[in-house]
C-alpha cells in the first residue's frame, strides 16, 4: 500500500497531483482540507476551533489528528497520500515520533514569479473547503461552480510571504527525507509532471536490510517453470519447491497429512486446496526455508489458490 507525502509551495499543483495519484493508486488522500472538512475524528472539533478563531493550529495536534487518520482501516489497506504537510522540521520529526513513514516524497517546484501568478486563479468552496483552480482544476458540477469564491489570502503580498516561509522551512523537512524525496518541476505540461511523479512513487528503494526472497513461478504447462526454479534456487542457493512433489513426499513420509492427501492421488483426483496450502504452509515455514528463501512453482493455479496462498 502506497505512502506518499507530496510537498511543494503554494500553487505548485500538490492538490492535483495527490488527487490524481488517489485515483490512479486506489489510495486515501489526506489533507488539512480534508481532516477539517470531511472527517469526523476526535481531534477534529478542537482543530476547527483554532481555524474559527483565526490562529494556528498547533504542529503537534496536527500530527495526533493524522496519527489518528492514518490509523483507520482504510488507510492501512489502501495506503495514503498525505498532501501538503509536513511543512516544517517540527511536523516531521512529530510524524516520525508517531510511527509515520513515507516511502516515497515528492516535492514540486516551480519558479516564484510562476507560483504567484498561478495563485490568482485559485477559488475556495466555502461550504466543503475544497479548493479548485480556474485552469488547472474547474469543478464539472455547476452548483459548485456558482458558490466558489476567491480565497482571500491570494494577494500578490500574502502569497510573497507563504513563499518566504516556505523556502525558509523546506531545507530542514529536505534534511529529514532527502534519502526517499524526489523534487520534481511543475512548470511543465500537468501530464508530464504526473508521468513523472508517477514513475517515482512506483519504484522501491534499495534497502541493506537482510532479504530473504519468496518466488513463485507461474506460466503455462511447457514454459520452463521447473528449469527455471531450479537455476534460481542453485544460483542464489535457495529452497526448490514444486507443489506436486511436495505432496508426493507428504505421502512417502507417511505424516499425518500425507494420509489425508493419499487417497486423492491414489485415485487421480484433485487434491483440495486447504490440504495443499497446509502441506505448503508446513514445508515453507520449515528453518532451511525462512532462513534461505524459496522458490515455488506449480501452486497456485488459479485466482482462488493464489488468494489463499497470500492469506496464509
Amino acid at each position: 500500500a502506497p505512502r506518499i507525502c507530496v510537498l511543494g509551495p503554494s500553487a505548485s499543483g500538490k492538490t492535483t497531483v495527490a488527487m490524481w495519484l488517489c485515483k490512479h493508486l486506489d489510495a486515501i488522500r489526506i489533507s488539512q482540507e480534508t481532516l477539517l472538512f470531511k472527517e469526523t475524528l476526535a481531534l477534529t472539533k478542537e482543530a476547527k476551533a483554532y481555524k474559527e478563531r483565526k490562529q494556528k493550529i498547533p504542529n503537534a495536534l496536527w500530527a495526533n489528528l493524522i496519527q489518528e487518520r492514518l490509523s483507520n482501516v482504510d488507510c492501512i489497506k489502501q495506503g495514503w497520500i498525505l498532501e501538503g504537510f509536513p511543512e516544517n522540521q517540527e511536523q516531521a520529526w512529530m510524524l516520525q515520533s508517531s510511527g509515520i513513514f513515507p516511502r516515497h516524497v515528492v516535492v514540486l517546484y516551480a519558479p516564484d514569479t510562476v507560483l504567484i501568478e498561478r495563485n490568482s486563479g485559485k477559488r475556495l468552496d466555502p461550504i466543503t473547503g475544497e479548493v479548485y483552480h480556474t485552469t488547472f482544476d474547474w469543478p464539472s458540477d455547476e452548483l459548485v461552480q456558482q458558490r466558489l469564491v476567491k480565497p482571500e489570502d491570494l494577494s500578490e503580498e500574502e502569497t510573497s510571504k507563504k513563499l518566504l516561509e516556505y523556502h525558509r522551512n523546506f531545507p530542514g523537512v529536505f534534511q529529514i527525507y532527502q534519502k526517499i524525496l524526489k523534487s520534481i518541476n511543475a512548470d511543465q505540461p500537468c501530464v508530464d509532471v504526473l508521468s513523472q511523479v508517477l514513475t517515482y512513487v512506483q519504484t522501491r528503494h534499495r534497502s541493506a536490510a537482510p532479504f530473504t526472497p519468496r518466488i513463485v513461478f507461474c506460466g503455462p504447462p511447457g514454459s520452463g517453470k521447473s528449469l527455471q526454479a531450479a537455476l534460481i534456487a542453485e544460483k542464489y542457493h535457495l529452497v526448490n519447491i514444486c507443489c506436486g512433489q511436495l505432496l508426493k513426499e507428504a505421502i512417502a513420509d507417511k505424516t499425518k497429512l500425507g494420509e489425508l492427501v493419499k487417497p486423492y492421488i491414489d485415485n487421480g483426483y484433485p487434491v483440495p486446496d486447504k490440504l495443499v496450502l497446509k502441506v505448503l504452509a508446513d514445508r515453507l515455514n520449515a528453518p532451511d526455508c525462512v532462513a534461505n528463501g524459496w522458490v515455488l512453482h506449480g501452486f497456485p493455479r488459479d485466482v482462488e489458490q493464489g488468494e489463499e496462498l497470500q492469506k496464509s
